[in-house]
């Protein structure tokens, strides 16, 4: 969309305000609106300051300017706001006008740019499936005597003996119980239904939705695949759209990977693969799950560069309360074919060529899909580069069900980190393949890394309720 067709919509649809957003390296939009008004074809040339100093991990204060640069491909009209508003996502400048090298959007870019670099294919598509929980109560404190959280749903597996509802209606969802049931139990069909409405007409094509595994209103919404950088916009919009359409239904929906002790947690499945003027690359008829050896070899370096990069696709400490050994969490460090108990896997079910992809099972919604995407990209490209053979490393393929097998025979794979602070360490140790051709800088790393043990910290020094049940009486 060209500027000028931007401000052509701006007239037709009367729209009043245009919220110009960018990103911040937690993965949350942030936003400045203008009057349409004030808007015009100076706007999109000039950009649109604000001050960095305020975003954490930006810009320090002696430094603080910093300007947006609006990306007019990016518009659609918000759903939401009582007085017409036009959204546009938008790129990190300098005042001097150079691209920002911790602008997450900017990087993802860099690394599409890379890509076409290297030889090895000219685009890099993503797909991915972000869980996601509907609650209609959350609350949570923390101080220097108290310390809790307490969430709610009205069809929760916890609520079959509740009173408040005047009336118990049963059909509540068991824990671990809750995959694709139809109603009276699954509950939510159509606030899930508008979500996708609201959507499609923003410009994505919703592909399907279900009730996810876990009780108290576990969901899943998959949207189509596009190019790096164009997923992870989607992504962002994706995340406002199910958080306020929840709102207008008097719930609140959460990322959160893992808001329920002892049920399903909520993962981020990334799909990848790689095309070549028009034409994929991962697949070779007749090859190990239709495999060709580039796909290989790109799982490769997704499996050897995991623990460094499960720091920017799992970048939370919530995050491994799901990737914990034994559990449903993919946290084996294997390919395989259809099974969901390895990190890596290869979809087989009615794919075709273009279809032929690899599903990193790992990440949450907790990232910032524009680093976590570009990591992986960068990953998978090293892995390209190197041929590195997941099969000469031990990676698998497995095609059994690890979560089956004896403690002995899983000894011999290869885990995820336990902890962020494991991560963090694996990043800071193995961090080259992220800095080909500039894509991210060391600058930005060790400032993400310096970022992000702040937040291990401060969960650290934390009193655990759980604590008093362990050592309260000692």
């Amino acid at each position: 969309m060209s500027v000028q067709n931007v401000l052509n919509l701006i007239k037709e649809k009367n729209i009043e305000w245009v919220d110009f957003r960018f990103v911040g390296l937690s993965g949350k939009a942030q936003h400045i609106s203008l009057p349409a008004t004030e808007v015009d074809e100076e706007t999109f040339v000039n950009g649109v300051a604000f001050d960095g100093s305020s975003i954490p991990g930006f810009r320090g204060i002696e430094q603080s300017d910093m300007v947006m640069m609006p990306d007019t491909e990016t518009a659609y009209i918000d759903p939401f706001t009582a007085h017409p508003t036009l959204i546009i996502m938008s790129n990190i400048h300098t005042p001097d006008g150079d691209r920002y090298d911790r602008d997450p959007r900017s990087i993802a870019q860099k690394a599409e740019e890379y890509l076409q670099t290297t030889g090895i294919g000219t685009q890099a598509f993503f797909a991915p499936e972000s869980e996601f929980f509907i609650f209609d109560d959350v609350r949570y404190e923390n101080g220097m005597n108290k310390s809790y959280f307490e969430v709610d749903s009205e069809e929760a597996g916890w609520n079959t003996g509740r009173k408040e509802e005047g009336g118990n209606l049963a059909y509540k969802v068991p824990v671990k119980g809750g995959y694709v049931p139809v109603a009276p139990i699954d509950s939510q069909q159509d606030i899930r239904s508008e979500m996708c409405n609201k959507l499609a007409d923003a410009g994505l094509r919703i592909e399907r939705h279900h009730h996810e595994v876990a009780t108290a209103g576990q969901a899943e919404i998959n949207f189509r695949f596009d190019s790096l950088t164009k997923t992870a916009d989607n992504l962002l919009k994706y995340k406002y759209i199910v958080a306020n359409t929840a709102r207008e239904y008097g719930k609140v929906a959460t990322f959160m990977p893992k808001p329920l002790f002892g049920d399903n947690g909520s993962g981020m499945h990334v799909h990848m693969s790689i095309f070549n003027e028009g034409e994929p690359l991962f697949y070779e008829k007749g090859a190990y799950a239709n495999l060709s050896e580039l796909a290989i070899h790109y799982i490769g370096g997704i499996l050897y560069h995991a623990p460094a990069l499960i720091a920017l696709t799992n970048p939370s400490t919530n995050s491994f309360k799901r990737l914990v050994p034994g559990y449903e969490a993919p946290v084996n460090l294997v390919f395989s074919k259809g099974n969901r108990s390895a990190a890596v896997r290869i979809p087989i079910a009615a794919v075709t060529p273009k279809g032929c992809r690899i599903e990193f099972r790992t990440p949450d919604s907790t990232a910032n899909p524009y680093l976590a995407f570009a990591a992986m990209l960068m990953a998978g490209l090293d892995g390209i580069k190197k041929k590195i053979d997941p099969r000469a490393l031990g990676y698998g393929p497995f095609d059994t069900n690890i979560y089956e097998m004896s403690d002995a025979e899983k000894s011999e794979i290869r885990s995820v980190p336990g902890t962020l602070e494991e991560a963090l360490d694996a990043l800071a140790a193995d961090s080259e393949f992220l800095t080909e051709g500039g894509v991210f800088t060391q600058d930005f790393i060790d400032n993400y890394i310096e970022l992000k043990r702040g937040e291990a910290k401060q969960v650290a020094i934390r009193i655990h309720p759980h604590e008093y049940n362990l050592y309260f009486d000692c």
